[in-house]
């Protein structure tokens, strides 16, 4: 598995995080590789992020408390779907490349794995981002298929990955 840098710490996303997770998809360079609009309110973050429900997990990567990474896992509520999540993430700029997207994704996988017993994992990557593909392959990602002119980013059309991981069978 990937190094972690020791400095960072996960918790679990509470209201205390809230001004900063805002902040986080904000920033214009976190912006444009998420299927986040810009500019949103920390009320939306808010009704977003702070619902209780037993199939998500959300959780902050923090340095000096201060939050430089979130992840939310989903686990899908359709019956014939419960065996499938989705991740979505993002990390600080200034803390791309340190290891707090492995640190985020190596935790999130191991609820998956452990705790939710999800088979399959997914997630929509924008096809252009080649460090971000790169993280998610080194956890077992795989390709399954790519959207063209899947959605709008600084005008124009692009591209996105349709990613999975899945468990092998026998895993349990």
């Amino acid at each position: 598995m990937p190094d972690y840098n020791p400095a960072i710490t996960l918790e679990r996303f509470n209201e205390s995080h809230l001004e900063s997770v805002t902040a986080l998809y904000n920033d214009p360079a976190v912006t444009r590789q998420v299927l986040q609009m810009p500019f949103q309110s920390t009320e939306i973050w808010r009704q977003r992020l702070l619902a209780e429900n037993e199939r998500m997990l959300k959780l902050v990567a923090l340095h000096q408390g201060a939050v430089v990474g979130h992840l939310g896992l989903e686990n899908y509520s359709r019956i014939r779907r419960a065996h499938a999540g989705s991740i979505g993430m993002a990390v600080a700029v200034a803390w791309q490349g340190k290891g707090v997207g492995s640190k985020l994704l190596a935790a999130a996988l191991d609820v998956a794995d452990n705790w939710m017993n999800l088979h399959r994992v997914e997630l929509s990557v924008y096809a252009d981002n080649e460090a971000a593909i790169g993280l998610y392959r080194k956890f077992g990602f795989e390709n399954e298929g790519l959207f063209r002119d899947y959605a709008v980013r600084d005008g124009q059309w692009v591209d996105t990955l349709s990613m999975a991981r899945l468990r092998t069978r026998g895993q349990v």
